[in-house]
């Protein structure tokens, strides 16, 4: 199963937004290297979870992996061929709102090659445009 909140205190939610630049989570915070957003848009559970599959199956055990994005907004759809009216359609998935520059993953105790292919793997599993960057005086 796709990642999901476990509650919220409102069962469905309105589109919103998405404008602007990443104003918090846009550094490394816990590890030496990390995948960070290009573009915007919403980033399911099940994409999440297909680049983190991608990411371990490289790293074979090796290294300790941070996933810094969660699916927080619920999407709703109505079923198909259905007429105009008749509320808001149930709960099919949720999505994480990505802006320019988010960090999305992180990865620590592997060397820079290693990490560069693992996230060039994971990228190629998500719906925008990544790039991989590196701490201040990391080896790269």
């Amino acid at each position: 199963m796709a990642l999901s909140p476990a509650r919220s205190k409102y069962r469905k939610m309105q589109k919103g937004s998405l404008a602007g630049k990443a104003k918090r989570g846009n550094t490394l915070a816990f590890g030496e290297f990390g995948l960070q957003s290009l573009t915007r848009g919403p980033m399911t559970g099940a994409q999440i979870e297909a680049a983190r599959v991608a990411i371990t199956r490289h790293l074979k055990r090796k290294g300790k992996l941070w996933i810094r994005v969660f699916p927080h907004k619920p999407v709703t759809k109505k079923p198909a061929e259905t007429r105009m009216g008749h509320g808001k359609g149930p709960v099919e998935y949720y999505v994480a709102r990505i802006k320019p520059g988010v960090v999305l993953f992180e990865l620590g105790g592997i060397p820079a090659k290693v990490a560069k292919e693992a996230f060039r793997l994971a990228d190629t599993k998500l719906p925008f445009k990544c790039r991989f960057i590196a701490r201040e005086g990391a080896v790269v």
